[in-house]
């Protein structure tokens, strides 16, 4: 199996994207993950200049506003057909509503399961907050009903929603590892989906319990044969990222601390990186 590893626009936006994929392939990162644009033109100025420098490309949808479910779907499905036609290595769908009953969201589900089925391109769905997998308790229960989906792991974000590290949730935790094709290597803590930066010690407990269980989906996937598996080194900035008050000044980089993350990973996972 191959672990490759994608940089994320988030919090970059202002960087031209030929300058931006210079730094990113730099920093030895595999590819870029981001949102994409409906505006043709823009589209291909960032194709163009992820092919210029050799980095692949995974889409990004979060755009989950609409409260009404048919405008909702319409939306969803735009989003998911643009992205698909740059053919990208995959999707990663922040998809439903937390206030959306379980039969409403598997109609999303179910309508991922068709561009995916129209295109050839995999959706994973993340584990987000206000999305329909924001908890794990919740999570557990629409797996169990839609068991062809799969998931991006961004397990920061139960960590918040349910004030722990998930010691009371195993198996929650490991319905959710087994269907993980993505992870987003953010770590979170009781009060927040991000610690201010996982290089202090104070927060050795939280990337301890984090590390663990990306260590388990890791084994996950070798057991089920998989050949890839990729992961986006996922902090971002204000206000994910503490800021100081009056300045707004971040508490740290928000780039180094993804490179960082990187680099502890390639090096845990190294026979993988290669």
């Amino acid at each position: 199996m191959k672990i490759q590893f994608f940089c994320p626009r988030w919090g970059a936006e202002n960087i031209p994207w030929d300058s931006f994929c210079i730094k990113v392939k730099e920093a030895g990162f595999d590819g870029v993950e981001t949102p994409i644009p409906f505006d043709r033109i823009e589209q291909q100025v960032i194709t163009d200049a992820l092919n210029k420098h050799g980095l692949l490309l995974i889409g990004q949808y979060y755009q989950s506003f609409e409260k009404d479910l048919p405008l909702h779907k319409e939306n969803f499905k735009k989003h998911l057909e643009s992205i698909a036609a740059l053919k990208p290595l995959l999707i990663d769908a922040q998809t439903g509503k937390d206030y959306f009953t379980s039969a409403q969201n598997r109609e999303l589900f179910q309508l991922a399961k068709q561009v995916t089925a129209d295109t050839g391109i995999v959706i994973v769905h993340e584990t987000h907050r206000n999305k329909a997998l924001f908890a794990a308790h919740i999570a557990k229960q629409l797996l169990t009903d839609n068991p062809d989906i799969v998931i991006t792991a961004d397990f920061s974000h139960w960590c918040n929603v349910s004030e722990s590290l998930l010691d009371q949730q195993t198996e929650a935790l490991n319905l959710a590892i087994s269907k993980t094709v993505h992870i987003h290597a953010r770590v979170g803590h009781a009060e927040s989906a991000q610690v201010s930066d996982p290089r202090a010690p104070e927060w050795q407990a939280e990337v301890n319990a984090h590390l663990a269980w990306w260590d388990q989906i890791i084994d996950s996937r070798l057991k089920q044969g998989a050949e890839l598996l990729t992961i986006t080194p996922e902090f971002g900035p204000a206000p994910y990222m503490p800021a100081l008050p009056f300045t707004k000044m971040p508490v740290a980089s928000q780039w180094e601390i993804n490179v960082y993350m990187m680099g502890l990973l390639k090096d845990r996972y190294k026979i993988y990186c290669c």
